[in-house]
């Protein structure tokens, strides 16, 4: 016997029903008239029904009629190219409500034919609608008014107190009178955060070129606290203006620049700033009649540890925080900033690689520029 008998047979290849039932997304394909000709293991489990009860029913005895992914399809069908929409509902009697992100593209070498892939949101879900975490920014306007009335006036009664009595005071006991000012800047600085949460103004916005903004983001981080980090920039040149107030998105950026350099190892650490323009990307709004169109995409994308497993739902909540001296206010007030914006914040993060994208809608033709 030849010692080509004793080799191992390869495996064979896995056809492509193996490749999509190992998605954790639901995956259908419907033909021209509707009617479902695909659907992954996962598509099974989220309509709760087998693949012997789904082929070939109309879609509409799956789903309501008046679902929005109906207006989507045919957007697709007669469009070609594909549409993502965040924030989509699906209901029925059988599977409840879910809020989705619904991506649609047509089957180019099948005619009428449409692929449709969803994105159940768990984590936006839990705090709104509308993916930008709101509801964690408003659960702090009240409480931001009462301490700056019932806490910052104390303070400056301490803090006066603390400076009379310096003047009289031991250099021993002068220590413990700045300690006294210290720790009352401190907190007053505490409390100055959090009444950005009550500030419910209009946002003045402006037709902000993004770039200049991430190079001024990224001058003051290398500057100041990501010295020895490593920058990468992958830029579209050819992006348009975003709609947005310039000092806010330097805020937005600045913040998860400087929350991705906390968690690198010096010499090691790489932070990448990528934009990107995403063609049919929407955010389906409560109550409006027209989704918004966020095809500008922001991320800053790291190499470090990876955010806990345990606080990811809750990552944009207020005063959730892996630092040893951090405040967790840092992210819940980037999310308010990015809604007032009536963008999308979401992020993916694993051992080694950890990305935070934003979505900005583009500036309208009329909209003033910004000149910093």
């Amino acid at each position: 016997m030849t010692a080509t008998a004793f080799r191992r047979r390869s495996p064979p290849e896995p056809d492509g029903s193996a490749f999509l039932n190992a998605l954790p997304h639901p995956v259908i394909a419907v033909d021209g008239d509707n009617r479902l000709r695909m659907a992954n293991s996962a598509a099974e489990q989220f309509f709760a029904a087998s693949w012997a009860t789904l082929a070939g029913r109309p879609l509409a005895e799956i789903l309501p009629v008046g679902s929005p992914l109906f207006g989507l399809v045919e957007q697709v069908r007669e469009a070609g190219g594909s549409v993502s929409e965040y924030g989509l509902s699906i209901e029925t009697p059988r599977i409840r409500s879910h809020i989705v992100t619904a991506e649609i593209a047509a089957m180019t070498d099948y005619p009428g034919w449409v692929a449709i892939s969803l994105h159940e949101r768990s984590i936006a879900l839990k705090i709104d609608r509308q993916l930008v975490h709101r509801g964690a920014a408003r659960s702090l306007t009240a409480m931001a008014a009462m301490l700056a009335h019932e806490v910052k006036n104390p303070l400056s009664g301490i803090r006066g107190a603390a400076q009379l009595l310096e003047e009289g005071a031991s250099p021993a006991d002068r220590t413990l009178t700045q300690l006294i000012c210290d720790e009352t800047d401190r907190i007053c600085g505490l409390v100055d955060r959090m009444e950005a949460f009550s500030d419910a103004r209009p946002v003045p916005r402006a037709a902000v070129n993004i770039h200049r903004v991430l190079e001024h983001v990224k001058r003051l981080a290398e500057a100041g606290f990501a010295r020895g980090v490593r920058f990468v920039e992958r830029y579209d040149p050819s992006l348009p203006p975003a709609l947005g107030n310039r000092d806010q998105l330097v805020q937005i950026f600045l913040n998860l620049v400087k929350n991705a350099a906390e968690v690198l190892t010096p010499g090691e650490g790489e932070i990448v700033l990528q934009t990107s323009f995403q063609h049919g990307v929407r955010l389906a709004v409560p109550g409006g009649a027209t989704p918004l169109r966020l095809p500008l995409v922001v991320s800053v994308q790291d190499n470090g540890a990876g955010i806990p497993e345990d606080i990811r739902p809750h990552l944009f909540d207020p005063f959730v925080t892996t630092k040893v001296n951090g405040t967790g206010l840092g992210l819940a007030l980037v999310a308010k900033i990015v809604g007032d914006h009536g963008g999308v914040i979401e992020f993916d993060s694993e051992r080694g690689r950890t990305v935070f994208r934003v979505l900005l809608p583009v500036a309208p033709p009329d909209a003033e520029p910004d000149e910093p």
